[in-house]
């Protein structure tokens, strides 16, 4: 049930036997379908300790072990599954945009995720710096997250993460700005200002 995230996966194992002792040419490991293969063996009390490093693809994989004693009594085949993964998981945030600039103290965190090899994934949601709590995933990957705003720059950080502990990341900055400009001066040139005459209004605003 192990998620690993390298290629190279190391296997141990060790094969005993208290009555007439292991026969170690009987010693076999199977990956998946692939021929059986005799690992490395290290003779200790009662037996062996074996070992086998082999590069395998992103997935899930078994492995199947056998092994025999000198009277030629074969062991219950012994089996492990686990999984390879690599990659991290997709994240595609659709809302907020880039860069937002809003009135609105509210804002939604929307977006999707995906891992083919080990999912579901978990999503995390940071506002700030600040834990936003539990964020729901349905089964297409989907999520959204209501959040508040603070006044100002805030920092969203999204993390989607797999089993195998892989994640991606993706940051937005939302500025909330809920105050509206204030008009400083009017100025009319020239003024006053002749009928039929053209003249120039300025407006001077600050935010």
């Amino acid at each position: 049930g192990a998620y690993l995230t390298n290629q190279s996966v190391a296997i141990e194992f060790t094969v005993t036997d208290n009555d007439s002792g292991v026969n170690p040419d009987s010693i076999k490991l199977q990956i998946d379908s692939a021929a059986a293969v005799s690992p490395t063996r290290t003779a200790v009390t009662g037996g062996y300790k074996c070992t086998y490093t082999t590069t395998l693809s992103d997935g899930k994989h078994t492995i199947k072990v056998n092994a025999s004693d000198y009277d030629g009594n074969a062991a219950t085949q012994a089996s492990s599954s686990f999984t390879v993964d690599t990659v991290p998981p997709s994240l595609n945030i659709t809302a907020p945009p880039v860069s937002l600039i809003t009135n609105k103290q509210s804002c939604t965190v929307s977006g999707d995720t995906n891992d083919a090899t080990s999912g579901p994934v978990t999503v995390k949601i940071t506002l700030n710096g600040t834990d936003q709590g539990a964020v729901t995933v349905n089964s297409s990957g989907a999520f959204s997250k209501a959040l508040t705003l603070a006044k100002g720059t805030n920092t969203i950080v999204v993390r989607a993460t797999d089993k195998a502990g892989k994640y991606s990341e993706v940051s937005r900055t939302v500025v909330y700005d809920p105050d509206a400009p204030v008009i400083v001066k009017v100025e009319v040139q020239p003024n006053p200002v002749g009928a039929g005459e053209i003249f120039t209004v300025t407006v001077e605003a600050t935010d």
